[in-house]
């Protein structure tokens, strides 16, 4: 059942995208039609705006090159395409295709919309470990590595969830959890639309109706109304275990419609005003608060950050559309630019408080947490990208004692966190427990992510070395004619 939706909701969304190419093209059975490569290609052309090259005809050869210039494509946009290879491709394996699928539409489709709302759900809370940038170039950062990919799967999925909850939350008793049975009842899409324009629903009478009439109404609303393609029917969600791919599929249409509303520039200069006197207040909070808490005991500075940043996240919410606004630094107002500005400032303030916070952590707590970010830092870096094959060993190499060096203190430094005794010689506690539970969670997601990180390092070696091998390999296959030049090479070498 999960397959036959999968194949059915992923063949609409694709018809959808390539209804826009030129010429439009209608898949009828993913599995034959995408065998041929013609397919694949025109579905990544629409999708990136490239050229991709191909070959013209539908023999095997052909067919076959198409394909691998599609992956080739995928893996350049560091996608990780795990288990997928040409021949399962070739020869329709449900599996295998609908695997490839899923990754272009959740690459293409909802990490890119969900990415438009990273800063609106990665903001700063006292459980971050490391300073946030959230500036317009931070965020058009160059490419990460798979790791840093993999955790974004993880935020994007987040993000739209918790999009989707924000848009929910506003008709009482509509409640969003997952991407699997909070869809059932058909109230959730019903609550999104009503957001998104209201008018078109009526959700007390939609309380009444049945699952299957709910879901019938919202995919009819949505396709005429809103113009979003109509993926699923009702007997796709209305299941004991819906399928979770095919409703974030769906749903992320939604995101992509609220994107595209048009606003007026008068109401943006509006918001923009009342963005930037809610800032400045916050600004001015924040400086009285580290005056007023100069004296007191890290327990007590780090009990009222707490208490700052609950209120400031609760707070910016309605100013997230604006703040979060994805136009580019030329499109902005001059008034939208010093918004960015003050924001970019606020969110260096609460950084500063929290590095400080962090260095007047009681001993050994404060070495233990310089530990934990240098770590956090080493993992979230990119892999660096370097042409030269024997400076990437030498940097590869380097980076591997370093990182060895610091998981060596793990285990030692995990005890002396757990055996920590909380409590001064009046036995008042010296760090509110929530932090203590904190550094204990950032220990179990480093232990988690230890063994990939190690893993990609040592893989960052092996290309290098084999790039260098590859170097080596194409100047001896030229011809030098005399023996004696080929002895001097491998001597060389």
């Amino acid at each position: 059942q999960r397959e036959f939706t999968q194949k059915k909701t992923f063949t609409s969304w694709i018809n959808s995208i390539l209804a826009k190419h030129t010429p439009p093209y209608v898949v009828s059975d993913l599995y034959t039609d995408i065998q041929q490569g013609h397919l694949l290609l025109d579905l990544l052309e629409v999708l990136s705006g490239q050229h991709l090259p191909r070959e013209k005809g539908f023999n095997t050869f052909q067919c076959r090159s198409n394909i691998e210039n599609a992956l080739t494509f995928l893996k350049s946009r560091s996608l990780k395409l795990i288990n997928i290879h040409v021949a399962d491709i070739i020869e329709g394996k449900p599996s295998i295709v609908l695997g490839l699928i899923w990754t272009i539409i959740f690459h293409f489709h909802i990490e890119e919309l969900a990415r438009t709302l990273a800063c609106t759900y990665n903001q700063p809370s006292p459980d971050c470990s490391s300073a946030i940038d959230s500036s317009p170039k931070a965020s058009r950062s160059a490419k990460k590595s798979a790791k840093i990919k993999e955790r974004w799967k993880m935020s994007a999925t987040k993000a739209l969830l918790l999009w989707a909850k924000e848009q929910c939350s506003l008709h009482g008793s509509v409640s969003v959890t997952d991407f699997k049975s909070s869809w059932r009842s058909g109230l959730a899409f019903l609550a999104i639309i009503q957001t998104l324009r209201p008018g078109l629903v009526d959700l007390e009478k939609a309380k009444a109706r049945s699952n299957k009439d709910n879901l019938k109404e919202a995919f009819r609303i949505a396709e005429l109304e809103l113009n979003i393609p109509r993926l699923l029917e009702p007997e796709d969600v209305d299941v004991v275990n819906p399928d979770e791919k095919s409703i974030m599929t769906y749903v992320a249409q939604f995101l992509q419609y609220s994107k595209n509303l048009p606003e007026s520039e008068e109401d943006m200069q509006e918001k923009v005003r009342e963005a930037m006197g809610w800032l400045a207040a916050q600004g001015e909070k924040l400086a009285k608060l580290l005056v007023e808490t100069e004296n007191k005991t890290y327990y007590q500075k780090y009990k009222e950050m707490m208490s700052f940043m609950e209120t400031f996240n609760q707070e910016k919410i309605p100013f997230l559309p604006v703040l979060t606004s994805k136009r580019g630094e030329a499109e902005l107002s001059e008034g939208q630019q010093q918004m960015r500005e003050e924001w970019d400032k606020v969110i260096s303030q609460i950084n500063e408080w929290k590095a400080k916070l962090d260095q007047m952590l009681p001993s050994p707590l404060d070495g233990i947490e310089a530990w934990l970010q240098e770590v956090e830092r080493l993992q979230a870096e990119d892999v660096p990208d370097l042409q030269d094959p024997f400076k990437a060993m030498s940097v590869f190499r380097e980076i591997i004692v370093i990182f060895k060096g610091l998981m060596d203190c793990f285990d030692s430094h995990l005890d002396t966190l757990q055996s920590f005794k909380n409590e001064d010689e009046k036995n008042m506690p010296l760090v509110l427990p929530e932090k203590l539970e904190e550094m204990k969670r950032r220990f179990s997601n480093i232990h988690s992510t230890n063994p990939s990180t190690f893993l990609e390092y040592h893989y960052g070696l092996c290309s290098a070395i084999a790039n260098e091998v590859k170097l080596k390999l194409n100047i001896w296959d030229m011809k030098y004619g005399a023996k004696e030049s080929v002895e001097s090479l491998l001597e060389n070498w």
